[in-house]
């Protein structure tokens, strides 16, 4: 059976991306580096053809120790059918050894989140909950978080038509 064909991967703009690094990484970065960083960056893609998960990959390196967090500007936006929802974990290899655990425990993108004003830029707070001194240690373009599309239905009774704008507890 054909997988249906829901959604496509793209590259939030550079503007939108230098915002969200400079605001996530409380960097003074100049220009060209931020712009080598977005160039580089990968767009998510599943490791082998009968893989359930997208692979998002780091936009540049990441050191972690024990309790310390990290919130990741991917640079990349999803536009998906409105039947769907793109559900986000941590990869499971880095769970296991490291206890790598997203914040919200598991990220959601709805489909309305790409038309908000920040392009739906999907950003991820991750932190390393590891037991022992492991350090996590990985480098730009290393796969540290896993997307899958689900469909999903409505309540008879749904009458909901508020628009989205932004993320992060946006519908609240």
């Amino acid at each position: 059976m054909a997988q249906a064909r829901i959604a496509r991967f793209e590259k939030v703009s550079f503007g939108q991306f230098e915002q969200g690094w400079h605001k996530a990484m409380d960097s003074d970065m100049s220009e060209e580096a931020v712009r080598a960083i977005y160039d580089a960056i990968k767009l998510p893609r599943r490791a082998t053809a009968a893989s359930a998960g997208y692979d998002f990959c780091l936009p540049s390196d990441l050191s972690l120790t024990a309790g310390e967090s990290a919130l990741i500007p991917t640079g990349i936006r999803v536009k998906m059918d409105p039947s769907w929802v793109l559900c986000c974990f941590p990869r499971s290899g880095l769970g296991f050894k490291y206890r790598l655990q997203l914040d919200n425990t598991v990220g959601i993108i709805d489909a309305d989140y790409y038309g908000s004003d920040n392009e739906g830029h999907i950003f991820t707070k991750i932190t390393c909950d590891a037991k022992s001194d492991k350090v996590l240690e990985l480098a730009a373009g290393d796969a540290f978080m896993q997307a899958v599309f689900l469909p999903y239905g409505l309540t008879e009774d749904d009458d909901v038509a508020d628009i989205r704008n932004g993320g992060f507890g946006s519908t609240d």
